[in-house]
């Protein structure tokens, strides 16, 4: 059989399976994840197994310290796919939710109800942890899901679908619900995001390249964020305290993540003031600061940014600060240069924070906050599928409800349209 032969016969199985998963009761789609988690405990000793050897084959490869910490599974992080798991289970499912409801005056009642979207394919990189999550958010909201993860951790997710499968098998999963691309052919990630008519969505998770790759290859809709160039604007109202500890927090807490931020932009009314003070802070913190002519007469122990430092995301201990004349001029510079993903203004005025949330075209647009709260869990969905830069159809952290899709059920008593 082709790989193209192969992917076809994959499409075909998850397409069965999701009018199968489309059929069972919430307290069903529980009981099988449920038998999942169970099951991945029950073999935690080979799910090691499989991915001591990835991490073996991985130190061979020359595989950097930072990925091969990512593709570790110790007992903490088996523990973590478990607990996972049992979390999704007492998440409300959305599928069947009535979104809204109306009655035409011809006595029509027209109903908006939420459903699952159908087959998700999953192209991610590294973490194994993201098979047992990404396939079961998919079953909780009735999605059959095809994952193709990558090749340096073949081995453990082939154990921790195996498990999934098998354990959710004994509690009625339709076959075919879980499936996991086990080639390490490139052209496997082609055919998958190619199959119209099979594939509802794909959602690619990994590095820049990977997204673009899959957004470039891909003829069924994709949802993605490429990057994550956030912003701090400290506007001339602002606390400047306050402002001080969202910028530490927003860079130095985690800066390999996508929503730390890059980039601070400081009102010129206060930028003699604060940023002396910023600077101080953020050295002691070995922060890197890279600032534009007028941030360095005020700063010189900043280092000059150059222009491609207004769109690069670092993902390190180094940050690009700009002084910007007011808020309209903040919110232009993140429309230019950002990526839509997180941006944050520190302020006590009321129009000045007005003014940001409406001028700023980002996923997420903070307030006298951190940016490092765009995630499923801090928002209190529960868990994350990913998060979107996109527009349609989903925006921002994705939970249970933005992997579902409405269709309209219509009630009638026998009308007829004149």
């Amino acid at each position: 059989m082709s790989l193209h032969e192969e992917m076809l016969a994959m499409g075909d199985k998850a397409v069965a399976a999701c009018r199968a998963l489309a059929q069972l009761s919430s307290r069903r789609k529980n009981s099988i994840l449920e038998a999942m988690a169970a099951e991945i405990e029950a073999r935690r000793a080979g799910i090691q197994e499989a991915n001591t050897r990835d991490m073996e084959a991985g130190r061979v490869a020359g595989l950097s310290g930072a990925l091969l910490d990512r593709l570790l599974l110790n007992d903490a992080r088996i523990e973590g796919m478990v607990k996972g798991l049992r979390n999704v289970v007492v998440l409300k499912d959305p599928v069947g939710t009535r979104i809204s409801r109306w009655i035409r005056p011809n006595g029509l009642v027209i109903q908006k109800i939420r459903v699952p979207i159908g087959v998700i394919a999953i192209i991610y990189e590294s973490r194994p942890n993201v098979t047992a999550d990404a396939a079961s958010l998919c079953i909780k909201t009735g999605n059959a899901v095809i994952l193709r993860g990558g090749k340096e951790a073949v081995h453990s997710n082939a154990a921790i679908a195996a498990a999934m499968q098998e354990g959710g098998a004994k509690k009625g999963l339709p076959a075919g619900s879980i499936q996991l691309v086990q080639t390490a052919d490139r052209d496997a990630v082609r055919e998958l995001v190619q199959m119209e008519g099979r594939v509802d969505l794909a959602i690619p998770r990994g590095g820049e390249g990977l997204i673009r790759a899959v957004a470039e290859q891909a003829r069924v809709p994709v949802i993605k964020h490429y990057k994550g160039v956030c912003h701090v604007y400290v506007d001339e109202s602002a606390d400047a305290e306050m402002a001080l500890n969202i910028i530490e927090n927003a860079k130095c807490q985690r800066p390999g993540v996508c929503n730390a931020i890059e980039k601070v932009l400081v009102h010129e009314k206060i930028a003699a003031t604060f940023l002396p003070r910023m600077a101080e802070r953020l050295a002691a913190r070995k922060v890197e600061l890279r600032g534009d002519a007028a941030s360095r007469a005020i700063a010189p122990s900043m280092k000059e940014a150059v222009e491609s430092d207004w769109t690069e995301e670092y993902l390190d201990l180094i940050l690009a600060v700009r002084v910007v004349a007011n808020v309209k001029a903040a919110a232009d510079h993140i429309n230019r240069y950002g990526s839509r993903h997180s941006d944050a203004i520190v302020a006590q005025s009321e129009a000045a924070q007005k003014l940001f949330v409406q001028e700023v075209d980002s996923a997420t647009v903070y307030v006298n906050a951190s940016t490092r709260f765009t995630d499923g869990g801090e928002f209190g969905m529960g868990a994350e599928i990913g998060i979107s830069t996109d527009k349609l159809h989903a925006r921002g952290p994705m939970g249970l409800e933005e992997l579902t899709t409405y269709k309209y059920v219509i009630l009638g008593n026998g009308q007829v349209r004149e």
